[in-house]
């Protein structure tokens, strides 16, 4: 077996590295979310945690991760390709400088007006805003770790070197998860939050000897040059569609505290689920791909940016789509597993497993938008996807207040889904006449391979579900355990045969990798 060729230097081997680190993660994740939800159950004290983060992200995501997923990577990238390594660290000390300079300056603002900010929870007891208002203070200094941990991985990304950057996330629920375990006993939701914080700083320290290695030395520099400017332009665009969606967020928030109590956890829990795929498939696989795009689009070489968005847009297909179905078939088994424990009722199984079989339409989409939005970036167009994620956000907002007075939470997560696929939609339509051609047919009949196996793996794993009900005690967790493990195997077996008989390349290309001598 020739291992060797797994990690080769390519997209493929980043990838590889970034969903293996994505799936211990996710892994950790949901082992997170199982220790919270034993430790507090769907109440008002996690109700308020889940809202404290809202304010936080609202300042990282428009203030780190517009720069790092749009703006920095493409012109650190252009600058590496022409060989002009010092000029790139000195542009990464100046973007580290001005981002730390902003943050802090924004965040004293949102100290101040805190209380204010949160008094918007019109669902929330005076006990519950005020406990809102404490997480948040705390969680403020989480921004202020990401934003400079954010500047390492956009270098080592850059660098195409992934193996740092993948192990950050682990580190930060690990954080989490020592919180929730050791810490809450005594602290409460508090514990949690301190978790939080070890952990945003763990994301940050296990990223800065790659990048020292690498070459990068901090400087206190700010030379605003030209092409400094020019990542804030392409910021503009990105940080207001961000400040659109954090907005969303924001709203959906207002209308799950003012569904019932424990809505607000149910609604994050199962996003927190069906975000597991999508990280390991979609996001791994395109942030891996960002920087042979950029490189491909700073060259002007056309066809080899079309040959790599092709290959990644069929390997996120060729996963997701049936991870898709199985996670929807198996709603109940999965939340029944990972958060059916404690505290955790069975009311709040049952609305988190109806919320997740929602938010399942979606995953295809929600996984390749990563990549199509990337797409966009390394052709430095910030405008389009902007505008986009905007239609999407109106959809989401509207589909959301009409839902939930009808379906309750689970509204939301409806709503959530076409809002998604309609953005999927018009990114790919949006590309295409940007780019011309994108190889329509061999991605067609790519999909067309996988969309028929995933059928017959879907129809078998509907059988064994009959069969496996009269054979396992499904009211324990190890015979809720072997039915959901025998169904998911006996399914992947299936489709990973059907591809293979089809002569799916992703299947074979995976073979003669693996097995080659």
């Amino acid at each position: 077996m020739n291992y060797k060729k797994l990690f080769k230097t390519g997209i493929f081997a980043g990838g590889l590295v970034l969903a293996l680190s994505s799936f211990a993660s996710r892994i950790l994740g949901v082992l997170r979310d199982r220790i919270i939800a034993s430790k507090f159950g769907a109440t008002g004290d996690l109700d308020a945690y889940f809202a404290a983060f809202r304010i936080p992200d609202v300042v990282y995501n428009l203030l780190i991760l517009g720069a790092f997923s749009s703006a920095f990577i493409p012109i650190f990238t252009s600058y590496l390709a022409k060989g002009k390594k010092k000029e790139a660290f000195e542009i990464a000390s100046t973007i580290l400088n001005l981002t730390l300079i902003i943050i802090l300056l924004v965040l004293g603002l949102v100290l101040i007006f805190t209380p204010s900010l949160v008094s918007v929870l019109g669902g929330f007891s005076t006990e519950q805003k005020e406990l809102t208002v404490n997480l948040t203070r705390l969680l403020l200094l989480s921004p202020i770790l990401f934003g400079l941990s954010n500047i390492f991985s956009g270098i080592l990304n850059s660098f195409k070197k992934f193996v740092a950057y993948a192990f950050a996330p682990i580190i930060y629920n690990l954080g989490i998860i020592f919180g929730a375990y050791f810490l809450s006993a005594e602290y409460g939701i508090y514990g949690v939050v301190i978790g939080v914080i070890i952990g945003a700083l763990g994301h940050l320290l296990v990223q800065i000897p790659s990048a020292v290695k690498l070459g990068f030395r901090y400087k206190p520099v700010l030379k605003l040059h030209r092409d400094v400017v020019k990542i804030g332009h392409l910021m503009l665009p990105r940080i207001f569609g961000l400040g659109m969606m954090q907005i969303n967020l924001l709203v959906i928030t207002v209308i799950a505290s003012n569904l019932s109590e424990g809505s607000l956890t149910v609604f994050n829990f199962a996003n927190n689920l069906q975000s597991f795929p999508i990280g390991i498939f979609g996001i791994s696989l395109a942030v891996s791909s960002f920087p042979f795009l950029s490189e491909a689009a700073s060259t002007n070489n056309s066809s080899l940016f079309q040959k790599h968005f092709t290959n990644t847009f069929g390997r996120i297909c060729y996963f997701i789509i049936p991870v898709s179905l199985l996670m929807w078939l198996l709603r109940e088994q999965i939340v029944r597993l990972v958060l059916g424990a404690g505290e955790f009722s069975w009311e709040a199984t049952q609305l988190t497993s109806l919320s997740l079989g929602y938010f399942t339409f979606s995953l295809f989409a929600a996984a390749l938008i990563a990549l199509l939005a990337r797409s966009f970036y390394a052709i430095q167009n910030t405008r389009t996807p902007v505008i986009i994620s905007i239609v999407s956000m109106v959809v989401n907002i509207a589909g959301s207040l009409i839902l939930s007075q009808k379906m309750g939470v689970a509204g939301l997560a409806l709503a959530f889904s076409i809002a998604t696929i309609l953005q999927f939609l018009l990114l790919f339509i949006f590309l295409k006449l940007e780019m011309v051609t994108l190889h329509l047919k061999k991605l067609a009949n790519r999909v067309l391979v996988i969309i028929v196996s995933t059928a017959i793996m879907g129809l078998v794993a509907w059988v064994l579900l009959g069969f496996t009900n009269n054979i396992f005690d499904l009211r324990t967790f190890m015979g809720v355990f072997m039915e959901a493990s025998l169904v998911t195997i006996g399914s992947l077996l299936v489709y990973g045969f059907m591809t293979y008989i089809f002569r799916d390349e992703e299947i074979r290309a995976l073979a003669s990798k693996v097995f080659k001598k």
